[in-house]
């Protein structure tokens, strides 16, 4: 049985957060961030069984109430945190088919929906979120696997993942839905302009027969500030679309590159039958960003976008690309070392694609891909990089405990061949002047903090930690001035330990 410990690492002593009262922006007072507490004032556990029963959660400031994603049970379950330390469980939202996101504004709650039949189109549901009465069902497309609010409150928007089955014999497209609340219309977009371009910047099309169309597999949606554009992830592809609100068209697709980790901020741990915890190496081996969460910040009049590059890869009964470095046939001129390397106290034991890697078609590999970026983003709109942490997360968590490092559910160093902490999560909070950053850690769990008030320079302040919620899946904030307290919060949504815990940020 793990032993639970409660960690805190916490940097400074305690700061007043900022005054509720509304100010004009010149007004806003600077605060000494590395002072900022971060202290678990609420938690609950929600659902009995093993797990997935906590997933994503959003709140209504009107009602002080919180929805948390419970696809095990097929429910929005509901919980009063008008008392964040004394939550309370109310009637549950009871759906007909699997859910896998909500989102709250202006007193109205959207759930992303998804059909029994996952390559069929599924829906978003919304419902009053006082009376918890069903308002609308609007159709999207296959597989709505996140769904926002632009900050106007007019638009609805989904990103609808169109995953194939596992025979990887029916591939629906991939799409974004975006729907005028006022005028009950909805627009879904799909990708089929893009068929015919190359879009480059290591962007993959890889299912097999596929088109762009087919293969695109939205993921994640941030929306700018002024409710103009939308940024969506394309997580397997290793893309970003940018979507035009108004006019309701994709305005561009962008590949995201790849992360060389034989350059020094890019050291890795590869293995995990080394027999050495924390054993960073630069490795001839380039790591594709493939972010799931992305989140939109307006720092300085300047925007941009913030990703969690978790990585994914496609492993299908009928079409796989997964394979570890030990068996892949590795180019001679490439690699003149390549059985050393193929051990499985090196590169053996790491996850890798076959989908790229063979540059001039000849059967073998000439680069060796793996999966996520193990590391945190920010990008200009257009796709450059403005900041990326590189292999910071990995020696943090090293750093600052070793027990948890690249850990599976208690075993330490278990996810260093694969996708070693998985950035998964990230949302953002204004402070004062300042800019923070939250990052959810899917195997080692919890959330780094940053100040990326300098985005080219972010500071890291604190790990956000408690070793009875584990698996992070949704990390929601909940600013001061709409908070039932009155303080800044920040909620963890755990979907192995079915926990949602409550943090005062003062």
């Amino acid at each position: 049985m793990k032993k639970f410990i409660m960690t805190a690492i916490v940097a400074g002593a305690f700061l007043t957060a900022c005054e509720k009262d509304s100010v004009d922006q010149d007004e806003v007072k600077d605060v000494d961030v590395s002072a900022l507490t971060f202290n678990r004032i609420g938690k609950f556990t929600n659902g009995s069984g093993d797990e997935g029963f906590a997933e994503i959660s959003a709140y209504d400031s009107k009602t002080k109430k919180l929805f948390v994603v419970n696809p095990q049970e097929t429910e929005i379950s509901v919980w009063d945190i008008a008392n964040p330390s004394t939550p309370s469980k109310l009637t549950s939202i009871g759906l007909s088919s699997t859910p896998n996101s909500v989102a709250v504004k202006n007193g109205l709650l959207a759930v992303a929906i998804e059909n029994a039949n996952k390559q069929a189109d599924g829906s978003i549901t919304t419902f009053d979120t006082e009376t918890q009465d069903l308002k609308r069902t609007y159709a999207v497309g296959a597989l709505p696997d996140m769904v926002t609010f632009s900050p106007d409150g007019k638009y609805i928007i989904s990103a609808n993942e169109g995953e194939p089955n596992d025979d990887y014999t029916v591939d629906p497209e991939g799409s974004v839905s975006i729907i005028n609340i006022d005028a009950e219309e909805i627009n879904t977009l799909y990708f089929t302009s893009f068929n015919a371009q190359s879009i480059g910047n290591e962007f993959r099309v890889f299912g097999p027969n596929a088109s762009v169309a087919q293969d695109v597999e939205p993921e994640y949606v941030a929306v700018s500030d002024d409710s103009k554009y939308a940024y969506v992830t394309l997580q397997e592809n290793n893309g970003i679309a940018v979507v035009d609100i108004e006019s309701k068209t994709i305005n561009m697709v962008y590949g995201l590159g790849a992360k060389d980790h034989s350059l020094p901020e890019n050291m890795l741990d590869a293995s995990n039958k080394d027999d050495i915890v924390g054993n960073f190496q630069n490795w001839p081996v380039y790591g594709l960003y493939q972010p799931d969460a992305i989140a939109f910040a307006k720092i300085n009049e300047t925007e941009y976008i913030i990703t969690a590059n978790e990585g994914d890869a496609r492993d299908y009964d009928g079409y796989s690309e997964e394979e570890r470095v030990k068996d892949l046939v590795l180019d001679a001129t490439a690699f003149p070392k390549a059985a050393e390397l193929q051990l499985p106290e090196n590169l053996g034991r790491l996850k890798t694609t076959t989908a790229n890697g063979d540059i001039d078609g000849d059967g073998d590999f000439d680069k060796i891909y793996a999966y996520g970026g193990r590391s945190f983003t920010i990008w200009n709109t257009t796709g450059g990089i403005v900041y990326d942490s590189g292999d910071q997360i990995g020696k943090k968590t090293f750093e600052l405990n070793a027990a948890l490092f690249n850990n599976d559910e208690g075993d330490v160093d278990d996810r260093s061949d694969d996708k070693g902490a998985e950035p998964e999560s990230v949302t953002t909070l204004k402070i004062g002047k300042s800019t923070l950053l939250f990052v959810g850690l899917e195997r080692t769990g919890g959330a780094f903090v940053y100040d990326i008030t300098n985005p080219t320079s972010p500071e890291f302040l604190n790990w956000i930690l408690n070793t009875e919620d584990v698996g992070p899946e949704g990390l929601l904030v909940i600013p001061a001035d709409e908070s039932p307290n009155n303080e800044n919060l920040l909620v963890i949504t755990n979907e192995v330990s079915n926990t949602v815990s409550v943090y005062e940020i003062k």
